[in-house]
């Protein structure tokens, strides 16, 4: 069992590495249902066996819990997940937005969870079916009011049907070339019995121009995707160009000296001024290999590990300098920042 948990990013209570939500109030909520906290099967006995699941009741419990902690006295709230959590985010926005004061600030933060119903790379939609094994499991067909009797069940779970119904204002945050989504819905590994996919899944600088192309064609689709959502006034997005997946979650990929950047603006600085209001957001980065500061999964793991050190000691000296903030500034009950937390376990068992 792990002891400590690390908060960076978004959950970063170093100004310097999080210049907006530092001082806020943290809450790190374990994924643990394998289906973004939204299955409630009424029955116990499932296709011959006990094994059932419950995740809206979990998700209601914890919010029970925080409420009375004192999140119902929040003045600003920001719901945010990573992966299968940035898909429970788009889930439970609105319901997170009717549990806080009519007067409160809330909005929301999907990072990688922007999954798509995308043919693989043999033709088949590895995704759909994986999803309509989940509502089907999890007895998921009337928690979405958008489901039509036409639609096969797993559709109703991607987010582009589930953002449909959401009027909380939501910021999309999502790699053009997902490596998750490039490694298990674009290429799976059934869908390359040559592995001929085996080095460009896990490191784009070794696709070959066919290989891109079909990149840029996911690309492309999450692109429309996202484009239909330009109506949507309050929402935001910061759709780049790297090949990676949770970006909020890492000080690197976050804000840093050697942060990714589209339109000379980190992550943070991009979701800090759409929360606040200081300015529309709706970036779309040009395509792969356009921005030189992504940092891509592959050969960039080494170099990734090497500036997280230094930035490590670099936040020593700062906090140091700052030593003068107090504690007061430190812990404010008025403003909470949720984080939904995927595991790599269940994501990679799909």
């Amino acid at each position: 069992m792990e002891c400590q948990i690390e908060f960076a990013g978004i959950l970063s209570n170093d100004k310097f590495q999080n210049p907006d939500f530092y001082n806020w109030n943290k809450v790190k909520i374990r994924y643990c249902d394998g289906a973004s906290f939204s299955g409630n099967v009424k029955n116990e006995l499932q296709n011959g066996t006990k094994f059932f699941f419950r995740g809206q009741r979990i998700w209601e419990a914890v919010m029970s819990e925080l409420l009375l902690k004192g999140l119902r006295h929040a003045k600003q709230a920001f719901l945010t997940g990573c992966s299968a959590g940035g898909l429970a985010t788009f889930i439970h926005c609105d319901n997170f937005r009717t549990l806080l004061p009519k007067d409160s600030r809330v909005k929301c933060l999907a990072d990688g969870g922007f999954f798509l119903d995308v043919e693989d790379i043999s033709g088949q939609r590895t995704m759909r079916a994986f999803y309509n094994d989940v509502v089907r499991l999890q007895d998921l067909r009337g928690r979405f009011p958008h489901c039509g009797p036409n639609m096969d069940l797993g559709q109703c779970f991607f987010p582009s049907e589930v953002v449909k119904d959401i009027i909380t204002p939501v910021f999309v945050l999502n790699p053009a070339y997902d490596a998750w989504q490039v490694q298990h819905v674009l290429s799976p590994v059934a869908s390359d019995p040559q592995h001929s996919w085996l080095e460009c899944r896990l490191d784009i600088s070794k696709c070959d121009s066919n290989q891109l192309e079909i990149l840029q064609g996911f690309r492309k689709k999450l692109h429309d995707t996202i484009s239909e959502l330009k109506h949507k006034k309050d929402w935001g997005f910061f759709i780049d160009s790297c090949f990676i997946h949770c970006q909020s979650l890492n000080s690197l990929t976050w804000h840093s000296p050697s942060s990714l950047r589209v339109n000379n603006k980190t992550i943070a600085e991009a979701v800090g001024d759409w929360f606040f209001d200081r300015r529309e957001v709706k970036e779309i980065d040009c395509e792969y290999p356009c921005n030189p500061t992504c940092h891509n999964l592959g050969r960039a793991r080494g170099s990734l590990r090497k500036e997280k050190e230094a930035n490590e000691n670099e936040s020593g000296q700062d906090q140091e300098n700052e030593s003068t903030v107090g504690a007061q500034e430190k812990v404010q009950i008025a403003r909470t920042t949720i984080q939904l937390q995927a595991t790599t376990v269940f994501i990679l068992s799909a």
